[in-house]
């Protein structure tokens, strides 16, 4: 009986959560687009269509990749399972933040469009 030579085992170092690092740097460009709206309000009147958009699509990254960094923490002795908790806080975070910039956005056309049908 001949036995196969066993692979060693990976060291731990080298295993990456990648799903969590994915996870958080979404989350980070999204808070980042927060902090620009805050840092240059002319760019954001001019662009804020954009701005918005990609707030969303970083919310909607971080979030399933939040997910995926937990379960793949959790098989590697919880590793990055923290900084994967922190993009799904985040992420959610973004989505509502869209949700209001969207609804101000469209409480301000509504208001303003009565405000000339009333006048007229």
């Amino acid at each position: 009986m001949t036995s196969t030579p066993q692979q060693p085992a990976a060291p731990a170092a080298a295993v990456r959560n990648t799903p969590a690092r994915v996870a958080a740097w979404s989350a980070a460009m999204g808070v980042s687009l927060i902090v620009a709206i805050f840092a240059t309000p002319m760019f954001w009147l001019m662009y804020g269509q954009y701005y918005t958009f990609f707030m969303a699509v970083f919310g909607v990254v971080a979030i399933p990749a939040g997910h995926l960094g937990r379960i793949r923490g959790k098989r590697l002795g919880g590793r990055d399972r923290g900084l994967a908790l922190l993009a799904i806080v985040t992420g959610w975070l973004l989505l509502l933040c869209v949700l209001l910039i969207v609804l101000a956005y469209a409480g301000l056309m509504i208001g303003v469009t009565a405000l000339f049908s009333f006048a007229s």
